[in-house]
Parts: C-alpha cells; sequence; structure tokens
C-alpha cells in the first residue's frame, strides 16, 4: 500500500505496550534538537519546536530523550513546547551520562549521579513522575550494574518513576536488571547495517519487552543501501522510509524513534508507517530472523 492511501499517522505503526502504557509503534528520538555533536541549542530552534508539536498532531505518543542531550536542552525544549502534555504522551527520558563537550559522553552510574539527573529530569519536563525511566548504559566500571538499577528501582518506589527501562545493554546485563526491576524496554544501537544486538532483540522478543533501536537510520552499507534502493523504487518511497518500515516489519516488539530537526523529514518518517512491505521486499532486506 502507498503512504498516499494512509493517514498520516504514527497509529499506522499499530501499538505496543510498556508496562500499563499503550503507544504508538513509532516514536519520535529528541536527540537531534540539539546543536552540533548533540551539544548546545539547535541552530533553528523555532523549527525544533515546531517538529515537536507536529509529531504530537501525527499521532507520535513516545517522546525519547536523556538529561545528556544538549545537556538539558532535548528535555527542556519539550518541557517549554509540549507541556501541559496530551493525554496520553509517554515522555521516556534517560540518566548516566556526563557531557563535557561535543560528541563526547562519560559514563556515570554512581547513585547520587542518577538522583540528580532524574531530579533534573523531572524540573525541565514539568513532571511529578517520569513515566519511563532508562539507565542509559552499563558501562561505569566503578559502579555495580546491580547498584545503579537499585538506585532507579528506589526512586521508582518513591514515586519518581513509573516504569523503568534500559539502554545499550547486553543480554547478560539486561537478565542481571530484571532480576532487581521489572524492565518494560530496552533501546540499542540497530539498523539495517549494525545488526550487533541481535541477541538482544531476540531476548526482547521471547520476553514481550519492546525494543527502541537508536540511530535506525544508521549509515547503511553498500549491500543494505542496494536492497534498500531497489525496495524504495517499488515503493515510490525513499530509502529512509523503507528503513523505517524494514524495522518496523522485522519484529512487533521494534518500536523505531527516528529523529530529526525538520518537520519536512518528520513528516517523510511518519509516512512510513503506511508502507507494507511484501515478501520480495523483506527477502531482500534480509529481515528473517535467524530463528
Amino acid at each position: 500500500m502507498s503512504t498516499t492511501q494512509k493517514t498520516l499517522s504514527a497509529a499506522n505503526a499499530g501499538t505496543v505496550t510498556l508496562g500499563d502504557l499503550t503507544v504508538n509503534r513509532l516514536g519520535f528520538g529528541a536527540m537531534r534538537i540539539t546543536g552540533e555533536g548533540i551539544w548546545g541549542e539547535p541552530k533553528d530552534v523555532a523549527e525544533a519546536k515546531r517538529v515537536l508539536l507536529r509529531a504530537v498532531e501525527l499521532d507520535v505518543n513516545l517522546i525519547d530523550t536523556a538529561d545528556s542531550y544538549g545537556p538539558e536542552v532535548s528535555e527542556r525544549l519539550i518541557g517549554e513546547t509540549l507541556w501541559p502534555y496530551k493525554p496520553g504522551l509517554v515522555i521516556a527520558t534517560k540518566g548516566g551520562y556526563v557531557r563535557t563537550g561535543p560528541n563526547q559522553w562519560k559514563p556515570n552510574l554512581q547513585p547520587e549521579h542518577l538522583r540528580e539527573a532524574l531530579e533534573g529530569s523531572l524540573r525541565r519536563l514539568k513532571l511529578d513522575r517520569i513515566d519511563v525511566y532508562q539507565l542509559h548504559n552499563a558501562a561505569d566500571p566503578t559502579v555495580k550494574l546491580a547498584d545503579a538499577i537499585g538506585t532507579l528501582a528506589a526512586m521508582q518506589r518513591e514515586g519518581k518513576i513509573r516504569h523503568i527501562g534500559v539502554s545499550n545493554f547486553t543480554v547478560a546485563q539486561l537478565s542481571e536488571a530484571r532480576s532487581i526491576v521489572n524492565v518494560v524496554s530496552v533501546q540499542n544501537r540497530y539498523n539495517l547495517a549494525d545488526r550487533a544486538s541481535e541477541a538482544v532483540l531476540e531476548e526482547c522478543e521471547r520476553l514481550d519487552i519492546p525494543f527502541l533501536p537508536w540511530a535506525p537510520l544508521g549509515g547503511n552499507n553498500r549491500q543494505a543501501t542496494d536492497a534498500l534502493e531497489n525496495v524504495a523504487k517499488r515503493h515510490g518511497a525513499t530509502t529512509g522510509q523503507i528503513t523505517i518500515a524494514a524495522l518496523l516489519a522485522r519484529s512487533p516488539m521494534m518500536l523505531p524513534i527516528p529523529g530529526t530537526s525538520r518537520v519536512a523529514h518528520l513528516e517523510e518518517n511518519i509516512a512510513a508507517a503506511g508502507i507494507e512491505l511484501t515478501d520480495e521486499d523483506k527477502r531482500e532486506l534480509s529481515l528473517t530472523s535467524s530463528h
């Protein structure tokens, strides 16, 4: 079905459940509404705010951000632009990195840092409780993962976190986290050219945990690009749209969160929810699971 035959809406992607929250299976990643290197203010603040407003108009009801995006810029723009939030809109954010400059990311899972990060996120997003709060990484060698997850669990008991998710985790780390808390989402890098987290995705499928691929439009290798171009021609679509459609087709647990700083690009991405790939398309894009 061509994109013009369906209303432009994230609802065309179907839904997935994060704990007790049901969201459309095409969200918005708010990393790109910041400056170059995910540092500082965006070049066009007004356009960044228009992107957020348009996303909600197009039935995006999951916006993913982090305190480290900017830092603080992404969350602040979301709070300034979208509060009071539309009923049913889920704002997911993350903590666990500190920023020292453009494109620089330093893990910090110290309990006191995670508490400060959460409190800052609550202020900027103008919330009393974060619907989905994600541990941004498991990479701090000075802190045991169990202690970091335990800090989030304590803040959840205090009523500041509704649900807990994880990001940049291995299967083993996911298992350890799940022994302490109920994990409702996993966010790892995944795209057609980089499927290093395939085992994590398959574990999420087994456990019925939504998988949020970050960098879903990430750089493709030549083989992936050729396949995308072929399928895109057949559908009269862009390769970016086919990439998103392919991720949606790969697994019912897949919840892509493509980001952008431009309204036109946002609308192009959302239109991908109306593309239905054929079996031939899926074979060409190597979408069949390894099982």
